[in-house]
């Protein structure tokens, strides 16, 4: 990743720092209506990157919006939904902790966790409700396609025969969709046709494709300070990338040996896994499409002037698939 200036880091600094501050704003807002909004208001602003808002806010200004006061409700609400999904998907995965705190599952119990979850989609609903028709339709597609593909992936659990393509299916949906679908709106939120928009559509889709394969990796490859143990996919029995690829090009006794992992796995098993997707070069081919789908996130911002937002957003775009690796 090339060295970010003081001024970039101080420029979205400050814009993380105001999405951080209208969220508080919105849950002190919301603090009477009790236990709910305690315990949902607790994961959401717990932490978390802000990509998505930030993203949006940038997306937004790139199109030529003037006014983040206009945007900042949509940022507001993907990121409302974004954390309804965390909820939902630590009740799924049974997860124990999220953002460095206690799931609401783990200290609350499974049915307030399922309507703190509800609660926040609601809250989403209700910001992004604020704006036109198509952009409720953008929001209401992509909360379908997240659903989709949630169910989609739970059908692919321990499934080896699950291709690339099924891959890429689910991680356009619950993963990179959000991403593109609130870059494609804060673009129409600012004035673009929907046409003019759609590369900014392309950037958010590519740049999510690319954060789910970071992911994959630091899931592999990484370490507990990235915010779960590492083997946590693995152990869920989620179909990551590194892990079709190694089972594609492995034959013989190591693809008898990764079905085994992947179908009872424990941390002892973990330096197996390891040499094993080294042996594939899966790690590699990872990294190399990580790659190429920045390269093409990146691309796609060339229809538009340059500008101090697009310099905030392609630093953006680099952090999101270099963290940690």
């Amino acid at each position: 990743m090339r060295q970010v200036s003081k001024g970039i880091e101080d420029s979205l600094d400050s814009l993380r720092n105001r999405i951080d501050e209208a969220l508080e704003e919105m849950i002190a807002s919301r603090v009477d209506s009790g236990e709910v909004v305690e315990l949902s208001g607790k994961v959401l602003l717990a932490g978390g990157k802000r990509l998505r808002p930030m993203m949006m806010c940038l997306a937004y200004q790139i199109a030529g919006g003037k006014d983040l006061n206009e945007i900042m409700p949509l940022a507001m609400a993907f990121e409302f939904l974004h954390t309804a999904t965390l909820v939902h998907d630590d009740i799924n995965d049974g997860a124990t902790h999220r953002r460095g705190i206690p799931t609401i599952h783990h200290t609350a119990g499974l049915s307030k966790a399922i309507i703190a979850g509800d609660w926040l989609f609601v809250q989403g609903y209700a910001l992004g409700g604020q704006y036109n028709q198509e952009i409720v339709n953008n929001i209401a597609t992509c909360c379908s396609n997240i659903a989709i593909s949630e169910f989609t992936q739970i059908d692919h659990i321990q499934n080896l025969k699950t291709s690339p393509e099924d891959y890429l299916e689910i991680v356009k949906g619950k993963t990179a969709g959000p991403f593109a679908s609130g870059c494609l709106s804060a673009g129409i939120v600012a004035g673009l046709s929907t046409e003019k928009a759609q590369a900014l559509y392309k950037f958010g889709l590519e740049i999510g494709i690319a954060y789910q394969l970071v992911d994959d990796l630091l899931d592999l490859i990484g370490d507990e300070s990235i915010g779960k143990p590492v083997g946590t996919d693995v152990m869920e029995g989620k179909m990551t990338l590194p892990i079709i690829h190694s089972l594609t090009l492995s034959h013989g006794k190591d693809r008898e040996i990764l079905a085994e992992i992947i179908n009872d796995f424990d941390p002892s098993k973990m330096s197996k896994l390891t040499e094993i997707l080294e042996k594939s070069e899966s790690f590699n081919y990872t990294k190399i499409l990580i790659k190429n789908h920045l390269d093409r996130a990146i691309n796609s911002l060339e229809v538009y002037p340059d500008s101090p937002a697009k310099e905030l957003m392609r630093s953006i775009a680099e952090y999101s698939t270099t963290r940690k690796l």
